[in-house]
């Protein structure tokens, strides 16, 4: 019986470390959103185009598949940027 309980003591100590980490990375990353609205403003007009794009019938004279490919990897990008603040947040 003891073999088994520190396995899951342990297991459950990742399991809810993780998941408050995880809250807290969120909030701080609400916090980041609230502390550069340009760029929060920009994942948003970024994801109203690409919607707006793929449901558009046309291809935008060949460019649509670029511009959705493009606008993607800069919502990545802006949402890592925002990220990479909110982990130097925490180790404050």
């Amino acid at each position: 019986m003891r073999r088994l309980v520190v396995p899951v003591v342990l297991a459950l100590v990742v399991i809810f470390g993780g998941v408050a980490g995880s809250a807290r990375a969120q909030q701080t990353i609400k916090t980041e959103r609230g502390e550069h609205p340009r760029i929060a403003r920009a994942i948003r007009g970024l994801e109203d185009a690409i919607q707006y794009l793929e449901a558009a019938p046309h291809d935008f004279g060949g460019h649509k598949a670029a511009a959705l490919q493009s606008s993607r990897q800069a919502v990545r990008d802006l949402r890592a940027a925002l990220a990479f603040r909110a982990q130097q947040d925490n180790k404050k």
